[in-house]
């Protein structure tokens, strides 16, 4: 065990709500405490300015503009948290995600922060593992699995993030290091949040179904989720993760009325992560949700219908299922500047247990 310091880390997701910031008390092993957090959401115009870069990489059209967006977003929601902090997690905006060809590319200068905020920022967290043949993501079941432990779970338990893409992490608490093999299975399920808000955003020019109330008003069409769990990549076995496109999705739910429209782009993402299960050594006691779509009741209503154990919000365990995220990147950050691996093959398929991120200092 290493000496115990106050990380802060930040998280701004696929589905552009804004960003999101957490203390803890750790020490890249174990969880000591959780500290103060906050939340800066995104003006509908500096949402505009990062979606015009999705897909775009370094140096392309609008990429520099949306990295002063997420910086400045961010310098906003840490500097009231950063006196209380001895490092800086920071994941920055991820614009494209292509492991396997192109790389991964998250907007936003950890160096320019560094400078700005006066502590050691540790980012570009996925880059490594990437090139060493990994998939880059998800990057937190590390942080899930000191998270199990300290919950005090003793059997194997999933926690499912569902932002605007889905990712799971099956844990085995038992195993002492999440590196070690059996420990952690963990993959990206398919789409969550971001076909819904897209939706809702081109029908009703509005951000969200809040609290999924169209959806819970709709009816299922269940030959677009069959289908949708035939694609190619509902096929693959993990580790595997995603962009957060999904243009076929939105064309097949195109024909119908609103409500049956979000209710089934509800149940592609809930079956999705059922038909996950199939990946996991064994069933988890229970599905612990984090994210904005623990929030959306026809979700969970649609998780509990089809998945074969009790699922419930992360929080009823004691956790902070808005700040998970961030927490996790405060938690990696100590974990780059004590040289241990964060990630490993049941997380992102890379072929050893892989060290990643650089720190830049003020």
């Amino acid at each position: 065990m290493g000496n115990m310091i106050w990380a802060l880390g930040a998280m701004s997701g696929t589905s552009l709500d804004g960003v999101d910031a957490a203390l803890l008390l750790t020490d890249g092993e174990v969880i000591e405490a959780f500290g103060a957090s906050a939340y800066r959401p995104y003006s509908p115009q500096e949402r505009d300015t990062i979606r015009a870069a999705f897909g775009r990489w370094p140096g392309e059209a609008g990429v520099e503009q949306a990295a002063q967006v997420v910086e400045d977003a961010h310098f906003e929601v840490l500097h009231p948290l950063s006196a209380s902090a001895a490092l800086i997690g920071f994941h920055g905006q991820t614009l494209a995600h292509d492991p396997g060809g192109r790389g991964t590319h998250q907007a936003g200068s950890g160096e320019r922060l560094a400078k700005r905020l006066g502590l050691p920022v540790a980012w570009d967290f996925r880059s490594r593992d990437v090139a060493e043949g990994g998939q880059g993501a998800p990057l937190a079941p590390f942080f899930h699995h000191a998270c199990a432990r300290w919950a005090g779970a003793t059997e194997p338990v999933a926690f499912l993030n569902l932002g605007g893409v889905g990712n799971v992490t099956w844990v085995d608490p038992a195993q002492p290091e999440p590196e070690a093999p059996g420990a952690l299975v963990a993959f990206d399920t398919g789409p969550a949040n971001a076909p819904l808000n897209d939706l809702m955003l081109t029908r009703h020019g509005v951000a969200q179904d809040e609290g999924g109330a169209l959806a819970a008003s709709g009816q299922v069409d269940e030959g677009v989720v069959a289908r949708f769990l035939q694609t190619d990549y509902n096929r693959l076995p993990p580790p595997k993760s995603l962009d957060r496109h999904f243009p076929d999705l939105g064309q097949a739910v195109a024909g119908l009325r609103d409500a049956d429209a979000a209710a089934t782009l509800v149940a592609v993402a809930a079956a999705s992560v059922a038909q996950g299960f199939a990946h996991f050594p064994k069933p988890p006691v229970q599905v612990l949700v984090t994210g904005g779509g623990r929030h959306n009741a026809a979700m969970m209503a649609m998780l509990r219908q089809r998945l074969p154990c009790p699922v419930a919000p992360v929080d009823s365990v004691g956790l902070d299922g808005d700040m998970l995220e961030a927490q996790a990147f405060a938690y990696l950050a100590v974990r780059v500047t004590r040289g241990l691996p964060l990630s490993a093959p049941a997380t992102t398929g890379v072929l050893q247990p892989m060290l990643g991120g650089r720190i830049s200092t003020s």
